[in-house]
């Protein structure tokens, strides 16, 4: 495959990583030319200087990772984050509201951080480990509907990550008007390409560099 640089938002979202840590995880994703960094919302404003006049954007997390969040939480943090300097934000869905079946509530939370983000990517993260392949069908069409960028696996804190089946579904019922990101346990190449074959169109790990220097290994031999 060609690198899969540009398809990784190259994941820092452990509650102990420090401001050096994500100056580090900057300057990796501009030497690999990473799609974005993903970071937790306080430190949105640091990376937005490590990164100013590159070409990898700002990522970051909304209503995470629970997603329980009321609907006006979630805006406001949306509308902060986007003026501190985010560029994409992954939100996570009220899950509690989908699996009562309160599909229009779910839609609505959707659209409205969808607005409060300004043209701005949302991801919106339906967390699919709760979910059996007819909510995932639901909850994709909602995301569809709803007018976000990408409907996205996992926050990486469920029971589970990604899986082939779920990115796969997502896929078919998405079929091009939103992107499918996969997220959670993707640690290696091998794996990174069967999310992408099943079609996935973004990559959330926080293995970016190890997959890039797998590639490389793969693409151009030992040196």
């Amino acid at each position: 495959m060609n690198s899969p640089a540009g398809f990784i938002d190259h994941t820092l979202l452990k509650p102990d990583a420090t401001e050096s840590q994500f100056a580090v995880l900057c300057e990796e994703a501009v030497e690999h030319d990473f799609a974005s960094v993903c970071v937790p919302p306080l430190f949105v404003p640091f990376v937005a200087n490590q990164l100013y006049g590159s070409s990898v954007k700002v990522c970051t997390v909304v209503g995470f990772p629970c997603g329980y969040n009321s609907l006006r939480q979630k805006v406001a943090e949306t509308a902060e984050l986007v003026a501190a300097g985010a560029d994409e934000i992954d939100m996570v869905i009220s899950l509690g509201n989908l699996l009562a079946g309160h599909s229009s509530l779910v839609e609505e939370e959707i659209a409205q951080v969808v607005l409060a983000a300004e043209q701005n990517p949302v991801k919106v993260i339906i967390e699919c480990c709760y979910l059996c392949p007819d909510l995932i069908r639901n909850a994709t069409q909602l995301v569809v509907s709803a007018g976000a960028a990408y409907v996205k696996t996992s926050t990486g804190f469920g029971p589970s990550g990604a899986k082939v089946e779920d990115v796969a579904l997502m896929s078919e019922v998405a079929n091009g008007r939103v992107g499918v990101k996969a997220a959670g346990g993707i640690r290696d190449l091998k794996v990174l390409q069967q999310m992408t074959a099943a079609g996935a169109t973004r990559i959330g790990t926080s293995s970016g560099v190890a997959i890039m220097q797998e590639w490389q290994k793969q693409t151009y031999g030992a040196r």
